[in-house]
């Protein structure tokens, strides 16, 4: 297995959530080897041993330089050709610089990005370096909302920056929003919306002072934390495959134009099937679940069904926790007590709940959302939906079929196993399908030779 992104990895695939979580924590942080893939679902910690013990070749600290669907090659940064049957695209994506918005100052000593392991623990140390001080986070998304939770907790002050009406805006309704964003002022965090960077301000040492915003209003700083989106890493496939939305298009099978390579994560664009349109999906567990798939559909792909998946989103700041089903198109319900510690809503669209979203839910309690998400019930009241609250999805859970276990198996003694309609608690990144490629390495292998 090689790193296929054009970034350089010296450590074993890891899961990237930790990183704006625990990872920034000032007591007992999460550290590797602690979240190498896998360890989300309570599987091995795949760490350099694992892949060596399993037969498996992991390449650190090069890069793909080319790729030829066509004659099926692969050419690092070190001129070693590699040759494939299938390929499999986990490439990921890169985070947004803020030089392509055209603003200057990404390589300043304290401004941040939070993208891979190299990004936390500079992250890390600027803000021990920074305790008692200012941060500015510019973006209202994850990591905006993740990491100045962290940096509260790291004794920082923080503004958060965005110019969207309210936190989490791809997501989040304005009454959702308000909730967390109230939390996160009781915290001592300040919002300015509507507006964007334009500028910074540095002394004589090159260190900034300050955040110049384009309404004009200037933020004292020590440290700046940047959070405004992904690109998704398919340079090295343009002109060669389709793409679409931003990535790379694929199939139920995860399978791309070329019959031959198959992509997942960030970078896959693929059918969604409860909502008959294709998507790409920047999360974990679409991540996960997707390679998975892939390499089923490679080794048994007569026993190997469309990919059938519901989009699935979670967070967990402060003392809260949420997760998200589904799509947030269509009339938003709203129940449960915003003025307590659990809460949620409902999206329905064209008389069918697409979308369910719950705060500070028991396992129970998230599975049911998940779980009547995908059952897409039928509503012919929006009120009374409302006045029933979170009991209509465990009522209508528990009235539903139990899971059905689709097993496929690996043709080497293991077996990869589905779940419709249970979805894992939280996954790793697209690179875990690592985990299921073992077998798959062992039956076709690799031919390699230097140039």
């Amino acid at each position: 297995m090689s790193n296929l992104g054009n970034l350089e990895i010296l450590v074993a695939p890891y899961e990237r959530p930790a990183l704006s979580k625990g990872y920034l924590l000032p007591e007992d942080p999460a550290r590797l080897p602690a979240f190498h893939c896998c360890v989300g679902t309570n599987e091995e910690r795949l760490t350099s041993k694992w892949y060596k013990e399993h037969g498996i070749e992991l390449v650190l600290g090069t890069r793909v330089k080319s790729a030829d669907v066509r004659r099926k090659t692969l050419l690092t940064a070190t001129g070693e050709t590699i040759t494939y049957k299938f390929l499999i695209v986990a490439t990921g994506a890169r985070a947004l610089k803020l030089e392509e918005f055209g603003v200057s100052g990404s390589d300043a000593e304290s401004v941040c990005y939070l993208r891979d392991l190299a990004d936390a623990n500079r992250l890390v140390n600027v803000m021990q370096s920074s305790s008692g001080g200012n941060a500015v986070v510019i973006g209202g998304g994850y990591i905006g909302m993740e990491c100045a939770a962290s940096l509260v907790i790291n004794n920082i002050n923080v503004t958060m920056v965005f110019p969207e009406p309210h936190c989490m805006a791809r997501l989040f309704t304005p009454k959702i929003a308000s909730y967390y964003e109230e939390f996160y002022r009781s915290k001592g965090v300040q919002f300015v919306k509507g507006t964007v960077l334009a500028s910074f301000d540095f002394d004589s040492n090159q260190k900034i002072t300050a955040v110049n915003l384009r309404d004009g209003t200037k933020l004292s700083a020590d440290m700046v934390i940047v959070g405004i989106g992904i690109r998704p890493n398919t340079s090295l496939f343009e002109g060669q495959l389709t793409l679409e939305k931003g990535g790379i298009k694929v199939n139920g099978r995860m399978q791309s134009s070329n019959s031959s390579v198959y992509a997942v994560g960030d970078v896959a664009t693929f059918p969604v099937k409860t909502f008959g349109e294709t998507r790409r999906l920047e999360h974990v567990d679409s991540a996960r679940k997707a390679a998975r798939h892939a390499v089923a559909a490679i080794m048994e792909p007569e026993k190997t069904t469309e990919f059938d998946y519901l989009p699935f989103f979670y967070s967990r700041v402060f003392t809260l926790s949420w997760q998200f089903y589904g799509d947030n198109t269509g009339d938003v319900v709203h129940f449960g007590d915003f003025l307590g510690n659990s809460f949620g809503a409902y999206w329905v669209n064209k008389g069918h709940v697409v979308g369910s979203f719950l705060e500070g839910g028991t396992k129970e309690e998230y599975k049911a959302i998940a779980k009547i998400t995908r059952l897409k019930p039928a509503i012919e009241d929006l009120a009374d939906l409302e006045t029933q609250g979170l009991e209509f999805a465990l009522a209508l859970s528990r009235q539903a079929e139990p899971t059905e276990a689709v097993v496929v198996s690996s043709g080497s003694g293991s077996t990869i196993v589905t779940e419709k309609p249970l979805h894992a608690w939280h996954a790793t990144a697209g690179v875990i399908l690592a985990a299921s490629i073992a077998a798959f390495a062992y039956l076709y292998g690799r031919r390699r030779r230097r140039w």
